[in-house]
């Protein structure tokens, strides 16, 4: 049953993609072009390598849960509505003390990050998650379990919570009058993903607004953000995002010395030994000059990557709905698998040279690993498909007049 609970996002995709295509759809009729192909598919690697790794840990979230209420629990909350109701909102308001220290703790921002990496604000950049927030997340809930609330009701409801957050990634709806005072809703949720001083760590609440003006994070949207982080990534690997500040951070340790090297991980992002220049807050960028990362690919490129994206949709559901039935070897190796690709989508869109090199050999994986196992009277089909998607790789590497960069 618990799987199922989890499920619940999982099964929502086509309803996101639904949606995504109704706001692209009101993108192109008034001329906001909040979409570019680049960006929407560095945000869905991110979201896919995040579902991904979570295949392997929800079950041992879901048995600490289990343990704490099967050995610690100081209560019995019966299955009530009124039970659902206190559940939710001490998920909500446990959700937002998780989020609100992702911001202010440089450990649980390295895993928070990604999230907010991408300098567009749409439906998309909700299914930009970190591959390692749920490592750090599970266990602020797990005092619901020893209050009694059952992690069936625990997981379920923080489904719900996660889904809820999906729609209030856009620019299409503008102020919702009095749901506003109540309710976290686009317009909250855009001065979150603003990298302007007066926007960064507002905003932090799930579903509900209140606790941001309890306990004083409440900023109201004025002028539209300037989305992203306050330094760009500047990139398209979902790889990259993942580890880049993990990187930073280790790299900054090593510059300091005694217990400023613990430090470094435990205080607010920005900060800094005084040895080392101190804290170092966010600037406002400069409206005028300020210019998204972007990134000039031929169509070629873009039509390779559209198609091959559209492909890792079809084995990351696969992965996703038949990981139980595969040998463990196979989940492994279909996982290293997804986050390869998610990566070289990522650099051929950079236009990185030796990306379309990576594209063939993973394409040989991908045919050596999948078909044979899945189709096995289709070995013929195999071969074709690994000549021609090597030949294809070879013909994208050549193009000299794309400005790839090596």
């Amino acid at each position: 049953m618990y799987f199922r609970a989890v499920e619940y996002i999982v099964l929502s995709i086509p309803l996101f993609f639904l949606l995504m295509g109704v706001e692209l759809a009101w993108s192109a009729w008034t001329g906001r072009h909040v979409y570019r192909l680049n960006d929407f598919i560095a945000n869905l690697g991110c979201g896919i390598g995040s579902q991904v790794v979570g295949a392997f840990t929800k079950a041992l979230v879901f048995s600490a849960y289990l343990w704490t209420y099967d050995h610690a629990r100081i209560l019995t909350l019966p299955s009530t509505a009124l039970t659902w109701i206190v559940a939710f909102l001490l998920v909500d308001l446990l959700y937002y003390w998780f989020h609100r220290l992702s911001h202010e703790v440089n450990f649980l921002w390295a895993a928070h990050i990604v999230h907010h990496q991408s300098e567009e604000y749409n439906l998309s950049v909700a299914l930009r998650q970190s591959w390692w927030q749920g490592l750090f997340s599970w266990w602020f809930y797990v005092p619901l379990a020893a209050l009694g609330i059952h992690p069936l009701v625990i997981v379920t409801v923080g489904a719900f919570n996660t889904l809820y957050q999906f729609w209030i990634h856009t620019k299409a709806i503008d102020r919702l009058g009095p749901l506003e005072a109540v309710f976290n809703t686009p317009s909250h949720h855009r001065v979150h993903h603003g990298s302007d001083p007066k926007y960064i760590d507002r905003n932090h609440a799930g579903t509900l607004i209140i606790w941001d003006k309890l306990f004083g994070t409440f900023q109201l949207e004025e002028e539209e953000p300037v989305y992203g982080i306050t330094t760009p990534l500047d990139s398209w690997d979902p790889v990259k995002a993942n580890f880049h500040y993990w990187g930073d951070l280790f790299a900054l340790a090593r510059r300091s010395s005694g217990l400023d090297k613990i430090r470094v991980f435990l205080k607010p992002p920005g900060w800094r030994p005084d040895a080392l220049g101190g804290y170092e807050g966010p600037r406002q960028k400069d409206r005028v000059t300020y210019r998204k990362f972007d990134t000039a690919v031929p169509s070629a490129v873009r039509t390779h990557v559209a198609v091959q994206f559209l492909l890792l949709l079809v084995v990351t559901t696969f992965f996703l709905f038949q990981q139980a039935k595969l040998d463990v070897w196979m989940q492994w190796a279909v996982a290293a698998l997804i986050i390869w690709w998610v990566m070289d989508l990522g650099l051929l869109l950079e236009g990185r040279r030796w990306a379309a090199a990576s594209e063939a050999v993973r394409g040989a994986v991908f045919v050596a690993l999948l078909i044979p196992p899945v189709l096995p009277d289709l070995r013929w089909v195999a071969v074709l498909l690994l000549t021609g998607m090597a030949g294809w790789s070879l013909w994208l590497w050549s193009r000299k007049n794309a400005s790839l960069r090596p």
